[in-house]
């Protein structure tokens, strides 16, 4: 079962071929036998997840031709532990909420609980706050990759990609801000999506870069990847940033055939800043799409090697705002000793925030402030709208992009902690995505010394269903993506 997809694990639910409390019970079993060493989940419940696969199965035996269950209805899934979660810990993985339990659910949280009938197996890991590459920053301690525990699994989704690549769970929420769904899913072999701004709704989702932040799911396929943007999309009035369209079946074009496809090469993403090995496996890929009737065209993102540069004065800026709120006032950590309101603010950050964290607050502060904002955050916006411009000209000339995910695979515990630049490089790929608001997804494509690689796609805004078949007509023909960690 830890292997079958969404589809069959449904099919099975619906045929009676399992339970959903015995499925359930299946990977939570896994997460106590493994998790001690991977360090992927923060908070499991068994009692709690199991009373909600009871309610799966009541709804699948009440089911009837005329009105069915959810497709996915009692499947299990893990949740990123930023998604506010009624009577959960949500944490994102800071000592500053380490002991908070949400009073409300997050727009996804209910979407795949109450209306796709999901079983929710717990929160996991991430690095804090969504601010990291590795998921080394978390007050909970790294997450160790499932195809080598040396190794990190990503960030910031790092919890959510190593609890599905070590079969955990079938499938797990993430969220991407500059790479952190696609980064982890290219380190952990897994299929992620980062969808186009605005079609998953924030609401509840606890924000690091309001402009930037997109909910999207993890799983081994783009088929599963597809079945859960389904769940997951929607207008949402709650959110501002929530856009209002006509909602669609992004796994409607699976099955079409790729000929006529034009996949766009950028000469950016061709270049010595990618580990030879890895750079093997993106062409080979695109040797097979070649094979399954797409075509290749050159094109030019030129501003893209500014993403990095304008990506860390935006986020931070962001993120200062956002992170005003906890201040030992209103929820979260409050020192236990002070002298005085200012006190108590100081003394509650200092304390309850981790490096990395403080380190963005501080910049996003600085660029914000008067006689700064101009030379600093007005510029990075208009080379935000630059990058945004570069991609619309590509799109005239293609239909999806392709390049490598992350210029390395997985790289070692602690060897980038030290070097900061080294460290928010691994995104260089990932992050112009995000200042555009586009979708772009990250699928296995081969391997380098023993651990996965990722093959990025990018598609024009709302073209997830493109995406999504581009995807799932190259796992039919490779199979990398079937591949999991051995011993797990």
């Amino acid at each position: 079962m830890i292997n079958k997809s969404l589809k069959q694990l449904g099919q099975a639910l619906a045929a009676k071929d399992i339970s959903s409390v015995e499925l359930t019970t299946l990977f939570l079993d896994r997460i106590a036998r493994h998790n001690p060493e991977l360090n992927a989940f923060i908070s499991v419940d068994r009692d709690r997840s199991l009373a909600q696969a009871r309610a799966a199965d009541a709804r699948l035996a009440s089911a009837s031709v005329a009105q069915p269950a959810a497709p996915l209805t009692g499947i299990p899934i893990a949740q990123k532990d930023l998604f506010c979660t009624t009577g959960w810990k949500t944490t994102c993985g800071s000592k500053m909420l380490a002991d908070f339990v949400s009073p409300y659910d997050a727009a996804v949280i209910a979407k795949l609980r109450d209306e796709a009938g999901m079983v929710t197996l717990g929160k996991t890991n991430m690095d804090e706050f969504a601010m990291g590459s590795s998921n080394e920053t978390s007050w909970f301690g790294p997450v160790k990759n499932p195809w080598d525990m040396a190794h990190v699994s990503g960030g910031s989704s790092g919890g959510s990609a190593a609890a599905v690549a070590a079969r955990l769970a079938p499938a797990a929420t993430g969220t991407d801000t500059g790479g952190s769904i696609r980064q982890p899913a290219a380190f952990c072999n897994l299929t992620g999506l980062k969808p186009t701004y605005g079609v998953v709704s924030r609401y509840g989702m606890i924000a690091f870069a309001s402009s930037l932040d997109q909910g999207g799911p993890l799983a081994t396929s783009a088929e599963d990847c597809a079945l859960l943007l389904n769940a997951m999309s929607g207008f949402d009035a709650r959110d501002s940033t929530s856009l209002d369209r006509p909602p669609e079946d992004y796994a409607r074009a699976l099955e079409k055939p790729l000929n006529g496809l034009r996949i766009g090469l950028p000469k950016e993403f061709f270049n010595d800043g990618c580990e030879p090995a890895v750079m093997a496996a993106v062409e080979a890929a695109i040797a097979e799409y070649r094979k399954l009737g797409a075509t290749t065209v050159d094109i030019s993102l030129p501003n893209s090697h500014l993403a990095v540069p304008a990506y860390y004065v935006i986020a931070p800026a962001e993120a200062s705002s956002n992170l005003a709120r906890f201040d030992g006032l209103r929820y979260g950590y409050r020192a236990p000793d002070y002298d005085g309101l200012d006190d108590l603010y100081m003394k509650t950050r200092a304390q309850g925030f981790g490096a990395e964290v403080k380190r963005r607050v501080l910049i996003g502060a600085y660029v914000l402030s008067h006689g700064y904002y101009d030379a600093y955050y007005l510029q990075a916006q208009r080379i935000r709208r630059l990058i945004a411009g570069d991609f619309a000209a590509a799109f005239t000339s293609c239909d999806v992009i392709i390049g490598p995910t992350s210029p390395t695979t997985a790289f070692k515990l602690g060897e980038r902690t030290a070097d900061l630049v080294k460290m928010y490089l691994s995104d260089i790929y990932t992050i112009a995505v995000n200042l555009a608001g586009l979708p772009a997804m990250s699928i296995p494509c081969g391997f380098a010394d023993g651990l996965p690689t990722g093959l990025q796609l990018i598609g024009n805004y709302f073209d997830e269903a493109r995406l999504l078949n581009a995807a799932h007509r190259y796992q039919m023909t490779t199979g990398w993506h079937e591949r999991m960690p051995e011993g797990i």
